[in-house]
């Protein structure tokens, strides 16, 4: 597909400009002579920042006990300190149909007659992190 100066200079204004004022040209200022050692010594370099990145990535990937984790209504119940916040949070559920009406009766329930806790010991704040060894 060919385009014309004018197209250019329409949809690339300051590419264009560049291109034909020969601004920010960059000087050659030598010639390789063992384009093959060069090569080598880029390969290496590039195998020791490959190698970086990878210490890296391991550092920071989440153990695979939670790297598929989807947290459900009980696992959001612990994070409640009252009785009004986990109402909220299956209220909530249900209305986004996470959890069906008679899972959030039982939840309901269970709420009222044995209280916030019996769902489980509370989440505190970067539970998850904890339990990784990430934090």
């Amino acid at each position: 597909m060919a385009v014309s100066k004018k197209d250019l200079r329409k949809m690339f204004p300051n590419l264009y400009r560049e291109l034909e004022g020969g601004e920010n040209q960059v000087p050659i200022e030598g010639v390789c002579e063992n384009a093959e050692a060069v090569e080598r010594e880029a390969c290496e370099c590039e195998k020791v920042h490959q190698h970086e990145i990878e210490k890296t990535t391991q550092r920071i990937q989440m153990p695979d006990k939670l790297r598929s984790f989807n947290p459900e209504a009980v696992d959001f119940l612990r994070r409640c300190d009252t009785v009004e916040q986990a109402e909220e949070i299956i209220s909530y559920l249900q209305k986004k149909g996470e959890i069906t009406q008679e899972y959030a009766e039982e939840l309901r329930s269970q709420l009222r007659r044995d209280g916030v806790r019996s769902f489980g010991s509370k989440k505190e704040e970067n539970y998850y992190f904890h339990q990784a060894g990430m934090y």
